[in-house]
């Protein structure tokens, strides 16, 4: 059974044994817990015993950024800002409505007034005091309009920032901190819609091997601090402005721009030395201590007919790197030699 079929079982066994509803965040929430190494969420699922509320689901899900969970914290929060918007345009148009009828009654003393000069003092006193009991209420709900407007403010505030943070969790890995595959893909759009021959972009693929036999071997814990250390390795082999993501639970992205095929080869060969010379680690096919196994393909942007193809091209790349140890870093070639 492949390592895909596998971990499908364990998660669907126990959602099953659980009695956890068969909603895509809750799929998503115990695959991170039981397939990516992530202990600790793994624990506090497991804590929530059987048939835990979907609240307390959700709520795990925000706290460890699974990004469905995020999505769904930001459709909340984003409802939660129209509704205060609406209550404080009904108030808006309240405070509007009194101060309409305010105008109108001085209006009509006025009037009034203008009307008949022989008015007696007795009767403009009972008006004038109607004005001032008409004003009365109308501070008393500007007042009160006032406290309204600062506290929806508030709530907008509050809801604006929680709306960035869950969209920044969505677009980020929780394992490493690097951008994730959703970030990734929003960047290859934007990098392959500029792309051309003399405008060059590279995307590069890391894939750690034999994954499953490293967890197997040396527990999940000791995976996840090997990827967190490969992934602050990386982050310093590359400038501030190339992009670096975790895509999958064994595989690094990089996307580089203003570079050609043999520059990107060239920066493959490199990040496949820096992490061979700083992770020493024995992999279960290998028991020899030694560096880290990778596989490193890579594809020009300008040579994809859009950007899921680009992605499609380095990954096949990456496979035949994985299938041949001898050439780890294998680049995509248009044409019938589609392999350098």
């Amino acid at each position: 059974m492949s390592g895909l079929a596998e971990d499908f079982q364990k998660v669907t066994a126990f959602m099953l044994k659980h009695q956890i509803a068969g909603l895509p965040r809750n799929f998503e929430l115990v695959h991170e817990a039981f397939t990516a190494g992530n202990l600790e969420l793994a624990r506090e699922l497991a804590a929530l015993g059987t048939r835990p509320p979907q609240m307390a689901l959700d709520q795990l899900g925000l706290k460890h950024r699974i990004s469905a969970h995020c999505g769904v914290s930001a459709e909340r929060l984003q409802d939660e800002t129209l509704k205060t918007l609406t209550r404080m345009s009904n108030h808006l148009s309240l405070g509007l409505t009194q101060k309409r009828a305010f105008t109108n009654s001085v209006e009509g003393v006025i009037r009034s007034i203008r009307e008949d000069e022989s008015i007696g003092i007795n009767q403009l006193l009972g008006e004038l005091n109607l004005l001032s009991s008409i004003a009365t209420d109308m501070i008393k709900a500007e007042t009160a309009l006032s406290s309204e407007v600062a506290e929806g403010l508030e709530s907008l505030i509050s809801a604006d920032r929680g709306i960035r943070a869950a969209q920044a969790a969505m677009n980020r890995d929780h394992l490493t901190g690097l951008a994730n595959r959703i970030s990734l893909l929003q960047k290859l759009e934007e990098a392959h819609a500029e792309a051309s021959a003399a405008k060059p972009s590279a995307l590069v693929l890391i894939e750690i091997l034999d994954h499953s036999g490293l967890k197997q071997q040396y527990g999940d814990e000791a995976v996840s601090k090997l990827i967190r250390g490969l992934a602050g390795i990386f982050r310093k082999a590359i400038k501030k402005h190339d992009v670096i993501a975790r895509i999958e639970a064994d595989t690094f992205a990089f996307v580089f721009d203003g570079i050609n095929a043999d520059e990107a080869h060239i920066i493959a060969e490199r990040l496949f030395t820096t992490a061979e010379n700083n992770l020493v680690f024995a992999s279960a096919t290998s028991q020899n201590a030694g560096g880290l196994p990778l596989a490193i393909g890579h594809a020009m942007a300008h040579e994809a007919p859009d950007p899921t193809s680009w992605l499609a091209i380095a990954k096949t790349a990456t496979m035949l790197a994985r299938q041949n140890p001898r050439q780890p870093i294998i680049g995509h070639k248009p044409g019938k030699r589609n392999v350098a």
